[in-house]
């Protein structure tokens, strides 16, 4: 019995095979550099391998840095209703280049972000149950800066939505 526990087989698969599924892995969603040597990690390939595939990914296409910042900004704008501040904190962590996190950032119409955080200002207000005041624009504020939008920003918008 132990020595099943432990001995567990893993599935044996050539290069060709790996780079498939990695192919396949950024076809079905954009994916940075980082994600892709960590889904090569998984597979335990040898730095040769692992390079071989990178360069064959980025000279087809299907790794592109530009492109993955881009429309992660766009998504998370427009479905997670994050801030900019937000955005840039998570695509460095996924280390893209300051030039990517820039290009990413012109992806979102400034009419729209003001918009947004106004509306989800509003609907967060109307939530919070707080009659005091002071604790209330706190509370909006603390919530706000999670979502990662600037701070002049939320101030103002706040003041204006609870006066």
């Amino acid at each position: 019995m132990f020595d099943t526990m432990f001995n567990k087989k893993r599935k044996v698969f050539s290069v060709a095979e790996i780079k498939r599924k990695i192919e396949q892995y950024c076809i079905y969603q954009d994916r940075c550099h980082k994600e892709v040597e960590q889904k090569m990690r998984d597979y335990n390939l040898i730095p040769e391998a692992k390079e071989m595939i990178l360069l064959d990914l980025l000279k087809d296409n299907f790794l592109n840095e530009e492109r993955f910042a881009k429309s992660f900004a766009r998504g998370k704008f427009r479905i997670k209703k994050w801030g900019k501040q937000r955005i840039v904190r998570e695509l460095k962590f996924k280390e893209i280049s300051a030039y990517n996190i820039k290009t990413a950032l012109k992806e979102i119409n400034e009419q729209e972000y003001i918009k947004t955080i106004y509306t989800i200002t509003e609907n967060r207000n109307a939530v919070i149950k707080e009659p005091n005041i002071y604790k209330r624009k706190r509370k909006l504020i603390d919530f706000l800066m999670r979502k990662g939008f600037e701070s002049e920003l939320i101030y103002k918008v706040v003041e204006e939505v609870t006066s």
